[in-house]
């Protein structure tokens, strides 16, 4: 019977998982188009990449704040430490997003495409980050 009552138990672990990844996709993709739609119109005015980079990202920030904390990892009453934490896996991932799009559009590909580039290599660090580390169960 524990051996049933372990696999059950692993079981739902691994649904819940899955529903966590998909909320948390959810959330990015929210805070993705708001950062897209702000570094583009930034670009269109006239600033340089890695300051409409930087804008998006920030505001994109804040709005993933808000969902990461209220439907994505249900967190009620963040500590401080997961603030700065928070804010830590954000740094990451923004140098890598600044990085990948002033290296790529160096190289003559455009700061649309570039900026698609470091989309999954900023979700992915920011993600494990963000899971195994600032909302991680204690």
């Amino acid at each position: 019977m524990n051996s049933l009552l372990q696999a059950f138990v692993q079981r739902a672990s691994a649904i819940s998982e899955r529903f966590t990844m998909l909320r948390y996709l959810i959330a990015s993709i929210c805070a993705l188009a708001l950062d897209m739609a702000l570094f583009l119109g930034l670009t269109r005015a006239g600033l340089p990449n890695a300051v409409a980079a930087t804008g998006g990202y920030g505001a994109g920030l804040l709005l993933h704040w808000i969902i990461s904390t209220r439907f994505v990892f249900l967190c009620e009453r963040p500590s401080h430490a997961q603030r700065l934490a928070f804010v830590a896996s954000a740094l990451v991932g923004l140098l890598a997003t600044v990085a990948i799009i002033e290296i790529l559009s160096r190289l003559g590909l455009g700061h649309a495409a570039s900026k698609l580039v470091a989309i999954p290599v900023s979700f992915g660090a920011v993600y494990a980050i963000r899971k195994y580390s600032v909302f991680a169960p204690a």
